[in-house]
This record gives structure tokens, sequence and C-alpha cells, in this order.
């Protein structure tokens, strides 16, 4: 019998198989044979003379007409091909109760499936029939990677990173600004985030900002209330308020670093990013400059330096101020602020988690040239505060000074290494923002603590102190500086809670009007 297969069978069920088919091979024949004795000979006994001399095609006629029951009782016909129908039976390997794995018969094949579903037996306790299939469905977000070979069959490949399920055999790169949906079908928009007000990131910058307002705000008021009294005149009023400004526009520059990034913001960012620190390092170094060159002149003669008086310092201070604002100027020519929103910065792995980031178009390199010049003027401060050291403490505040830019170098230069060693990091326009604004809050905290705090401590609760103090001459000053190696400390306190200090000097007490003489007025806070 043509067809016969059995699944699983072992040698015995072969060798039954091959004896069923020669019988009924044999029997097929047979009938044949009798079918065309009975046509040809018409009963004639024997072989008669028609059927002498057949050839095979005329025997495959009868045998394609063959019906009857073979060996298994199972029906043997013939199709118009000369080919005998399928008949199968279907084993499964199966182990027994006893622990013995032998082959059971599970259903048959005759012109259609015979199973016996409930003489299956799979993995203990799944009830579910594995899938008779070389190859399932693909789930949405795969594409069917084909089996060279065999092009039915296929291997789901899923869509990873930015790819997206383009058609059925192919996954495509989402467009830059967007990534895969949820079911990886398709491309949406990437979500743009920018630097929240609620965020820690921003509030601890705020936090310290609003103090150092509030701090600044009263120093000036206290200031301004006691504008006339010495120890505000002897610290040089108009220098000390645009100091104070510096400071006060180092604390706002937060707000602006945190603000939604629109036009407006950005250009007022360029314009006030180095502008508090220009102002602050530009009145300490036109401070300490004039400190350093009163006393170099007095080595040499008597006569005052020139750009000494508070007009000349202005004037000084508001130059090199200048220089800062013609350098934004220049910038905003050169390249108009605009925002731009920045997708790899958090262009993660995952793109579930990629975020776009709005701010303005100021780069590292940027945003360096622009606090350049004000970290110029403070290491040319700090220069100037190292020569003037030396001057002695009752005339000057040059030591104030220079506690003060030696501090501010050292947050500076912890800055730089934070600053740039972020350049790659997904946190990067967190942690860059919120370290530039916190050294700027804590440089305006160092000026305003160190300079201020004891003066205005002085005005509030030792109003004692804050008398005028008799004028000398610039004479008497020089010789005081050149001769401190010499000055004598007594123990005993004046009036208004000063040390005394003897200096050695020759003070014309009635000085002609014709004499032309310098005196300057002198606490133990400045020159």
């Amino acid at each position: 019998m043509h067809g016969l297969e059995k699944v699983g069978r072992d040698s015995s069920y072969e060798q039954e198989g091959k004896v069923q088919f020669v019988m009924d091979a044999v029997y097929a024949m047979a009938h044949a044979l009798h079918s065309m004795h009975r046509h040809l000979c018409f009963g004639y006994p024997g072989l008669c003379p028609r059927m002498s001399n057949i050839n095979g095609k005329e025997l495959l006629e009868y045998i394609r007409k063959v019906k009857f029951n073979g060996s298994a009782g199972t029906p043997v016909s013939f199709n118009q091909n000369g080919d005998a129908p399928g008949r199968y039976d279907i084993f499964q390997y199966q182990i027994s109760g006893s622990s013995v794995a032998e082959y059971k018969v599970i259903g048959s094949w005759t012109n259609k499936l015979h199973l016996d579903v409930d003489a299956m037996h799979w993995r203990t306790g799944d009830p579910n029939l594995p899938a008779s299939v070389c190859s399932i469905p693909c789930r949405m977000g795969e594409r069917k990677k084909t089996v060279k070979g065999v092009p039915c069959c296929w291997h789901c490949e899923r869509c990873e990173g930015y790819h997206y399920q383009a058609s059925e055999f192919t996954c495509e790169m989402c467009p830059y600004e967007q990534h895969p949906d949820r079911n990886r079908t398709g491309c949406q928009p990437i979500p743009i985030i920018k630097l929240e007000w609620y965020s820690p990131w921003a509030s601890v910058p705020v936090f310290i900002s609003v103090l150092g307002i509030l701090a600044t705000s009263f120093v000036v008021l206290t200031f301004m209330r006691h504008n006339d009294t010495p120890i505000v005149r002897a610290s040089g009023r108009e220098m000390s308020y645009v100091l104070l400004t510096g400071i006060f526009l180092c604390y706002a520059i937060t707000f602006l670093m945190i603000a939604t990034p629109t036009i407006a913001v950005c250009s007022l960012r360029r314009i006030f990013l180095g502008l508090g620190m220009c102002f602050s390092h530009a009145a300490l170094l036109t401070k300490t400059n004039r400190i350093h060159r009163i006393f170099e002149q007095g080595k040499k003669s008597v006569a005052a330096p020139r750009f000494i008086s508070p007009a000349s310092q202005l004037a000084i201070t508001f130059s090199l101020i200048s220089v800062q604002l013609f350098g934004v100027f220049v910038w905003f020519a050169v390249d108009p602020p605009h925002t731009v929103v920045d997708y790899g910065e958090q262009r993660t792995a995952d793109p579930d988690k990629a975020r776009g980031v709005l701010k303005c178009d100021i780069s590292d390199l940027s945003l360096i040239c622009s606090l350049g010049y004000s970290i110029l003027l403070m290491v040319t401060c700090t220069v100037y505060a190292i020569k003037t050291r030396g001057v002695p403490e009752t005339f000057n505040e040059a030591k104030p000074i220079g506690f003060t830019m030696y501090t501010t170098c050292i947050i500076w230069l912890a800055f730089i290494p934070i600053f740039f060693g972020t350049a790659q990091s997904a946190e990067r326009m967190y942690i860059q923002t919120t370290t530039l604004t916190i050294s700027l809050s804590l440089s305006a905290s160092v000026s305003l603590g160190m300079l201020y705090m004891p003066k205005v401590y002085i005005i509030i609760f030792h109003p004692e102190q804050n008398v005028p103090k008799r004028k000398r001459s610039f004479k008497a000053i020089v010789t005081a500086a050149t001769m401190s190696g010499k000055l004598t400390q007594k123990g005993s306190d004046r009036p208004n809670g000063e040390v005394k200090t003897e200096l050695c000097e020759s003070m014309e007490t009635n000085t002609a009007p014709s004499t032309k003489t310098t005196y300057v007025s002198y606490t133990n806070h400045a020159i």
C-alpha cells in the first residue's frame, strides 16, 4: 500500500507495516487480474487468448478500479493517478504508570484526521496543546526574519532602541526628535523638559539667593539710613554701592538661570550672567589698586597719586564694566539669542526615558567667555590684594579684601572641574545650572560677609564707635605706612573703643592757607 506511514514507531511496528503493505499489494494485483479475466474472457476457464498478450497500461486501468478491504480491515482503493489514499496510524511516545516508555496509538488518518485528544500526554499540568506550526505570528513591534531556504518560516525579531516596526519584515529608525510609541508600531515626539522651580536642583539655589538678596537689601538700607556717618563715608560710599549692586546681581541671576527659556530670558541671561561679578570685582580691583598706588607713591614722594578721588574711582570702575557690556553687545550682534531643544543631552539607551531639554543656545565655551572677563578681574584683584597685604590695617580694607579674593578664587577653582566634569552626565542640565548659581551666590556671600557685615554690626550694635576721627595729611599716612614696623602698641583704649596706635608723624596744626597739604580722613576701616 503506497503512502503507509507510522509516526514514532519502533522496529516491530515497522516490520508489521511492511508485511501488511506486501499483502495488500498482492491482493490488489489479484483483484485487478480477476476483474480483467471476467471482463475479457467472459467466464472462459484459465487464461484466454485475449489475456495472453496484454500490456501494463491495460492492467493499470483495472488496478485503479480495485476496491476491497485489506489485511488490516481497511479499504484499499486507488485514485485517478494510481495512488492509494493515505492511511496513517499516529503514535505518541509516552511513559506509562510503571515508568515504561512505549508508543501509544492516539489517532489515525484516513482521508481525514481521527485524533483521540484525551489519549495524548503533554507536559504535566499544561492543558494547552503545542502549536503545530513552524512559526507563530509575530507580536506588535516585531518584524519577521525569514529562515533562509524556508520562505514560509521565520523568526520574530523585536525592533530595538529607537527603531519601530515599519512593515511586516522591516524596522526603521524614528526621526531624531521622536521615539517609538508603546507598541513600537510608530513614532511619537520626545517629551521636552526644563529645570522646574520645585525641583531640588532649583529650590536650593533659590533659597540661598533669597537669603542673599534679603541680606544685601538690609545692608543697603542700613548704609542709606546712616549714609553720613563716618564709618559709611570712610568705606567709600560710592564704591560701596557699586559693589553692593554687583552682589545683588550675583544673587538675582539665579532666577534668570532657572526661569523657562524664552528669547527675552536668554537675552537677560547673556547680559547679567557676568555683569554681577564684573561689578563686584571691578569695584574691588579699583579699591585695591588705589591702596597700592597710594602707598607706592608714598615711598617716592609726599604728593598724592592721581585718580584717587571718588569721582575718579567711579570712572575707572565703570570703564572696566563697560568692557563686559561691549563684549555682550558684540555677542548679540554675532549670534542673536534664541532657544533650542537639545535631544542629545538626555538621549538615553532606553527610548522611553529620552527627553529633550529646552534651553538657551549658549555653549559651554560662550558661557566661560562671558565669565572670563570677570574671572580676569578677580585674578588681577587678588594680585593687588597680595601686594597690599603688608599695609597697616588701621588705614585700609586690604586684608578683608584679600581674604575675600582668596576665598572667591577657591570657590571658582572648585566650580570649573565640577562644571566641565559633568558635561557627559545625563543630569548635566541640573548639575551645571545648580553649580553655577551656587558659585555665584557663594562669591557674593563671601564679599557681603567679610566686607560689610562687620560695618553693619558696628553701626547697629556699637554706634559709639561710629564717630569722626581726626584728619591726617597724606604725608602722615605715608610716614605711618613706611614706619609700620616701628609702631608702638599701647594697652590703653581710646574712649571710642579703638586701640590707640602711636604714629611717628609730624603734623602741622596751623598750616598757612598757601601751603598745599593733602588731608585724608581715616578710620580703622579704609583709607
